[in-house]
């Protein structure tokens, strides 16, 4: 596992994919985040308040979200999570597709930086939770999935009068392996609890049962629904009137949870600071992205004035390094690619890449519309799909230079084992050369 090639304290200024995509693999011991919703509305802060003028969109258009090579990474290597962005503009329609193709090669990154015995919290309510979901047992594995907790929050109106109130969001908790971090959680004692823990000696309070000791270790372990306020609107200490602020008592728990004192919390999505402040309480190392211009006051005001924070003095401002500047990585620079396990890499060619589609319409001119595995030829191109002649497995590159046009039976018996000429040999074994 490598450092963390960022200083303890870091906070991005502008969009969190280069920040994270300059990340070293494997370095963040928790990434408790805090994404959009796909709520479909546009958010401002309270005017008058702390984080006024923060504001933000959470809209979402194909044609917007698809670009810059996002779904072309994803469908070269993550094909489990084109599974769901596909299924989910399907019933649900484009915007989701979008959002979750945004979301896709952000997980995909996050993915990459966390260490093995590392956990994620993604934060999220039922708009998409299902989706987000789809993805993440893509991304992460659905061996990994630990945990859907439901917030529930309570405060505010109640005046549903064709359903039930909606007073709870969503935390997906999520593990990189079956070897992770987690310390149990527990709420404060019962006075039944207290009555029945009666005796006290040094260690603690006790009870007897014939004629031993067991000791009290706290209130219940807490379970999978969480009642944790929400900030009211007359909250003076904490609230910064941020539109989507959440109460640092949440980021607290899943803190303590996940990580130990001195681990590195990760927040890609870092708003009003909540991660980072919560992070600083706890004794951990923290770093985020946000693009909001206000970011950084923020977490300079809120940390300053944190009465908890190194020994009730607050954070002082030099402390945090704030900055623009992707970093650079001190690793071996591996894609966030699973199945990417090779003896020998080699650098691609230079030069501009070009786009799936640019490729697929490239490869029907130079060999018309041939599948070159099993080389028969088909009246609609649809019927061929974009694939790798050197699995990408074996160090193969994105690159036109080593693509190739296969008919989807074609393309299921290559996966990611065989060559394009290892291909061609297993269809003459089987018969199924056209010529």
């Amino acid at each position: 596992m490598a450092d963390l090639n960022v200083a303890n304290r870091t906070l991005f200024h502008g969009d969190n994919l280069p920040f994270l995509r300059g990340l070293n693999s494997e370095s963040v011991h928790l990434i408790a985040t805090d994404p959009p919703f796909n709520k479909g509305r546009d958010f401002h802060a309270t005017p008058d308040s702390l984080a006024r003028g923060a504001k933000f969109q959470d809209r979402w258009s194909w044609d917007d979200k698809r670009d810059g090579g996002w779904l072309d990474q994803i469908t070269d290597d993550w094909s489990k999570a084109v599974n769901v962005i596909n299924a989910a503009r399907e019933s649900w329609g484009d915007d989701m597709g979008a959002f979750l193709c945004f979301m896709a090669v952000r997980l995909i990154e996050m993915y990459r930086v966390l260490r093995n015995d590392g956990s994620i919290y993604l934060h999220c309510d039922p708009t998409a939770s299902h989706y987000l979901k789809g993805l993440m047992d893509a991304i992460f594995g659905k061996m990994n999935f630990r945990n859907e907790i439901i917030w529930h929050y309570g405060l505010g109106a109640f005046n549903a009068t064709k359903h039930f109130a909606r007073k709870h969001d969503i935390l997906l908790f999520y593990t990189k392996s079956s070897e992770y971090v987690f310390n149990v959680q527990r709420g404060e004692p019962t006075q039944a609890m207290l009555s029945k823990y009666s005796h006290h000696d040094e260690n603690g309070q006790y009870m007897l049962s014939y004629g031993k000791k067991y000791y009290m270790k706290g209130g219940k372990p807490f379970d999978t629904i969480w009642d944790i306020p929400t900030l009211s609107p007359t909250d003076k200490i904490e609230r910064t009137g941020y539109p989507t602020q959440k109460p640092l008592a949440l980021y607290e728990r899943i803190i303590n949870a996940s990580s130990n004192e001195g681990n590195v919390v990760l927040d890609p999505f870092a708003g009003c600071a909540t991660t980072p402040v919560a992070a600083e309480r706890l004794g951990r190392h923290w770093v985020g992205a946000d693009i909001w211009d206000g970011a950084h006051e923020m977490v300079l005001t809120r940390l300053a004035q944190d009465s908890r924070g190194r020994g009730g003095k607050g954070i002082w401002k030099r402390d945090i390094n704030y900055t623009q500047v992707v970093p650079t990585r001190t690793d071996d620079a591996e894609e966030a690619v699973p199945f990417l396990q090779v003896t020998e890499r080699y650098k691609e060619p230079a030069g501009p890449r070009m786009t799936r589609q640019e490729m697929f319409d490239h490869l029907i001119t130079q060999n018309g519309q041939r599948c070159q595995g099993c080389d028969r030829t088909f009246d609609d191109p649809l019927y061929l799909e974009l694939d790798h002649n050197t699995p990408r497995s074996q160090g193969g590159w994105n690159h036109i230079m080593n693509r190739v046009l296969l008919c989807g039976p074609c393309n299921r018996i290559k996966s990611n084992v065989y060559t394009l000429e290892g291909l061609r040999r297993e269809n003459r074994r089987r018969g199924r050369m056209a010529r």
